[in-house]
């Protein structure tokens, strides 16, 4: 076996069809481009919509929740019998995280995780004239806040740092702002529940992309919501706990929940929804391309067959002049791999050009602040895969006609000559 034959002669069928050849490795190219574009779009789609959710929220959130009371009074008197309680009232207890602070240094010492950040709940009504409007107020550590979940990201006017150094300030939601008029420098006036009001000065507007949450979001300093609830320096409603490795979240969960008797929820519990989405939309974008691909490959297929019904004679001549059936075989193996290494290499380079148009293509919109193109992710496993689903489809499209060409008997075609 002469492989530099081999190659010389795979080299010369090619180029006596170079047409056909150049039409077959368009369609790898196409396809292989298609392919990467595809994932890197609907991926860095994924990332942009995830991201919304994903970059403001906790990977672990410990807090006491609102529950009814397992055990009623009936079940003490007779335990025995099974009791049917309907129309349970939640049982009155606080929502603060009774020792807060221990547990947050705690947490920090955990070699899994990489940050604490504590936060406030607080139900309030922002009076506008005689209208209140329900809202939500977020007490945050603004530092914390901006490291762990890009805080200042969402800002688009103001500056965040402005929570901690001016008392008694507010960064509203835009839907917010826009609901009451209030522009940076004025004062708003916020109600709680439990009738205890606060004139807070504006100092910024916050968008997170998420409109229901920007009507009626915002957000002030530890110290200011602790004040509005008239609590002490200590009370504290929410731990949100990010980690080294998201995927920790579910069992150290469980794991805090039992440790600090609180209530916890991990992210993927949280926003499994939103999971389920980017997981449709990457299945989606896989089964699209390894199509693209499969057709690329039948149209290989179809040519070499084409050029072994053509090469009839020419097989035959090799083979009586001393080519065996395996090396007729490595030539048309070669051919189709060549047509699919050029093609898949030069589909990457398209594919990585067109992404890098589309991801300098201007997206500006009012809902997404954050967003100033269009989303693409250029991952390499993308290309990685492309590259390997190119070799194995054009080498399976290659593999039957060879087959086909190594068992043409040159005494056959020669005698119907």
């Amino acid at each position: 076996m002469n492989i530099k034959l081999i190659i010389q002669v795979s080299i010369s069928l090619l180029l006596a069809r170079w047409k056909q050849t150049l039409v077959a490795a368009v369609g790898v190219t196409f396809s292989i481009a298609m392919f990467v574009t595809l994932l890197g779009f609907m991926n860095g789609l994924n990332d942009l919509l995830d991201g919304l959710i994903m970059n403001r929220t906790a990977h672990i959130r410990l807090y006491h929740d609102i529950n009814v009371s397992k055990i009623q009074p009936v079940d003490l008197l007779s335990p025995q019998t099974k009791n049917f309680v309907r129309s349970v009232k939640p049982k009155n207890q606080r929502l603060e995280i009774y020792n807060s602070a221990q547990i947050m240094q705690a947490i920090k010492r955990d070699a899994r995780v990489l940050g604490v950040a504590p936060k406030i709940n607080a139900q309030v009504f922002y009076n506008v004239g005689s209208v209140d409007l329900t809202g939500v107020i977020n007490g945050i550590d603004p530092d914390e806040e901006n490291r762990l979940f890009m805080f200042s990201d969402y800002v688009t006017a103001g500056n965040y740092l402005d929570l901690k150094n001016i008392p008694n300030s507010i960064i509203l939601g835009k839907g917010v702002a826009d609901k009451m008029a209030a522009n940076i420098g004025d004062v708003v006036q916020v109600t709680t529940s439990k009738g205890e009001r606060l004139q807070l000065k504006v100092v910024g507007v916050f968008q997170s992309g998420l409109q229901d949450l920007d009507r009626v979001q915002s957000y002030c300093s530890i110290s200011t919501t602790q004040k509005l609830l008239g609590v002490s320096n200590n009370y504290i409603t929410d731990i949100q706990v990010k980690l080294k490795d998201i995927l920790q979240a579910p069992a150290m969960a469980i794991e805090y929940q039992r440790y600090y008797e609180t209530d916890a929820i991990d992210i993927q519990q949280a926003n499994s929804q939103f999971e389920t989405g980017s997981s449709v939309r990457t299945i989606i974008s896989y089964a699209v391309g390894v199509t693209l691909l499969v057709v690329a490959g039948f149209g290989i297929y179809n040519i070499l067959n084409m050029m072994i019904y053509e090469k009839m004679d020419s097989i035959a001549i090799m083979k009586a002049i001393g080519f065996s059936g395996k090396d007729v075989n490595m030539i048309f193996i070669f051919i189709a791999l060549s047509i699919g290494v050029f093609g898949g290499a030069m589909g990457l380079l398209v594919g990585f050009g067109i992404s890098n148009i589309i991801d300098n293509i201007p997206f500006n919109t009012d809902s997404l602040p954050t967003i100033k193109t269009f989303p693409i992710n250029y991952n390499p496993i993308f290309y990685i895969i492309a590259s390997i689903f190119s070799i194995v489809t054009t080498y399976l499209a290659g593999y039957f006609p060879s087959r086909k060409a190594s068992k043409i008997d040159p005494v056959i075609i020669i005698r119907g000559k």
